[in-house]
């Protein structure tokens, strides 16, 4: 995950310490930096970021005032030598507000704030058309995904479901890095393979085979857990 980022500071000081924090955290890609808010909305408009690092006494259109004119979806760090802009910042829903001067330690607070907000939350469960009804399916809980003609049969910890929903529909509903595709007729758990052998991986003590077309992404997806 990488946060863009934009720099608004008309302090040369304060834009080169927030300009060193950023390129300290591999997290941040710093797009640009500008000394008033004028040149930074022009920006905003054409290049939308995830964060704005924004002092707010920039000169002919305060920090506040960029805010407070136009719709920003960024997520907003307020630094500022002035306390009382605090409740301001409150109510114009900013991430979080630096009193300068600010330590990096107190910086990486507020970007982990920023990580949180932006991090989607991940997704625990989804319905399925089966027979007359919709029915609600712990992620956790699927073992794997077996086609069986104009059916797909979903193998859980405690039954077994029936759908007519393709796999390509089921595709959509699962983030991949839970449920992967590895055959035309199979999606597994990743967290519940136990092994792979050759051909095939195994789970529950079932057998299910890997095509060449799935190998290669199904080995991109298990890299991150593999020591």
């Amino acid at each position: 995950m990488k946060i863009t980022c934009i720099i608004v500071e008309d302090e040369p000081l304060a834009l080169e310490r927030a300009t060193e924090y950023v390129l300290r955290l591999p997290l941040l890609n710093l797009l640009a930096t500008f000394d008033n808010a004028l040149d930074a909305f022009s920006f905003l408009t054409s290049s939308p970021v995830d964060l704005i690092l924004l002092d707010i006494n920039l000169g002919a259109l305060s920090g506040v005032q960029l805010l407070e004119s136009t719709r920003i979806n960024s997520s907003v760090i307020i630094t500022t030598a002035y306390q009382e802009y605090a409740l301001k910042g409150f109510d114009l829903n900013v991430t979080d507000y630096l009193l300068k001067p600010y330590t990096f330690e107190r910086f990486l607070l507020a970007v982990d704030k920023v990580k949180i907000r932006l991090t989607p939350e991940e997704k625990k469960f989804i319905f399925v058309k089966t027979e007359n009804r919709l029915e609600k399916i712990n992620l956790n809980e699927i073992l794997y995904i077996e086609g069986m003609r104009d059916y797909r049969r979903i193998h859980t910890l405690h039954k077994k479901i029936m759908t007519l929903q393709t796999f390509t529909d089921l595709e959509k509903l699962i983030p991949p890095h839970v449920i992967a595709r590895v055959h035309k007729s199979y999606m597994v758990s990743i967290e519940k393979i136990e092994t792979i052998e050759k051909e095939a991986i195994r789970i529950n003590n079932v057998y299910i085979p890997i095509s060449a077309t799935y190998k290669s992404q199904l080995f991109d997806l298990l890299k991150s857990n593999m020591g």
